[in-house]
């Protein structure tokens, strides 16, 4: 493992840092990426993804898993995915509470928190010219584009599925790109993060209670769990295969690549503005998908009033995300 993480205060920071970006590709607009690369780990996880490559295979092939492990890079790969699969079972289900119970404070707190990665990422780059300005507004108005894009209807085609996973893993391995608010735009966000994870609880949940006939006796629940299976695999094929694009780019256009990430990071402030209404298909009244839920397909931004206190409160959890993003970032700038 690389020697700046080899403490043990090192791993649990980097174990907390896979939980915050597990939590992050939950939250439509928020990318998990935008967290790598604030938390300073972004070049690392990508470069450690790239060494998936013919020599790991031959490793693999010839069942040499210690050395495949140091190839790889796998003592940090592990303490990151650990995070986010704990993010997934715990974060990721207090998130989805209060985004119904608290929904306006929780984008807030990220709509500050991008704010803060925004300043923080500027703060270190300095070599802005014709180029890298030019990859600035790109990766603008792409993000702004993403964002008036209307969602799809949901599709569990296994096919659909796995490219789903592909497409969706864009949020963890591109910063300022929203994983989850793809799968919203492909029509799979539910099905994929709420429902399928849901089952695999609820599975789990089952096994660890003894109650093996139970654990697959619903046929629904097996079929969510195929879901998931498959969206896996993408998602593990996505992310391997992408990393060798971003670390190619990185290697080759290294400042004009980042300028284009604090594009996309600035262009993905309006999917996470926190004032907005969302629009629902109608056809006189609301359309509803298969699970009775209207279908959204898109928002209503606003300017907000601030007599009115809720607003209020939440300017305060924006400055809350600005200082948590600056205060991670000054602590992992200066605990060397």
């Amino acid at each position: 493992m690389n020697e700046k993480y080899a403490t043990l205060s090192s791993k649990l920071l980097l174990i907390l840092k896979g939980l915050l970006m597990g939590g992050a590709n939950k939250v439509p607009g928020v990318s998990g990426g935008t967290v790598a690369f604030v938390a300073g780990f972004y070049e690392d996880f990508i470069y450690s993804l790239q060494k998936f490559n013919k020599t790991a295979l031959k490793l693999f092939i010839n069942l040499r898993f210690k050395s495949l492990y140091r190839y790889v890079n796998g003592g940090f790969l592990l303490l990151i995915v650990t995070g986010m699969l704990i993010s997934y079972f715990s974060v990721s289900k207090i998130l989805d509470y209060l985004l119904h119970a608290h929904e306006l404070y929780v984008w807030a707190t990220f709509f500050g928190m991008i704010l803060g990665s925004i300043y923080y990422i500027n703060q270190s780059f300095k070599d802005w010219n014709k180029f890298t300005i030019s990859a600035l507004l790109l990766g603008v108005t792409v993000g702004l584009a993403l964002s008036f894009l209307p969602p799809a209807q949901e599709n569990d085609n296994l096919i659909f599925v796995f490219l789903c996973g592909i497409i969706g893993v864009l949020g963890m391995t591109l910063p300022g790109v929203s994983g989850s608010f793809i799968l919203i735009l492909l029509g799979n966000y539910v099905l994929l993060l709420v429902d399928s994870v849901n089952a695999l609880f609820d599975t789990l949940k089952y096994i660890f209670q003894g109650e093996f006939a139970l654990a697959f006796a619903d046929a629904g629940r097996v079929h969510l769990l195929q879901v998931l299976a498959v969206f896996a695999l993408g998602s593990v094929a996505g992310m391997i295969s992408l990393s060798h694009v971003f670390a190619y780019i990185l290697k080759r256009w290294h400042q004009i690549t980042i300028a284009g990430i604090i594009g996309f990071i600035t262009g993905s402030l309006l999917m996470v503005w926190p004032w907005k209404k969302p629009i629902y298909k109608t056809v006189g009244a609301h359309l509803l998908d298969a699970k009775g839920n209207p279908i959204v397909i898109n928002y209503t931004r606003y300017f907000p009033d601030f007599s009115n206190g809720e607003n209020s409160i939440a300017i305060l959890f924006i400055v809350l995300g600005i200082s948590v993003l600056l205060f991670l970032s000054y602590y992992e700038k200066n605990k060397h």
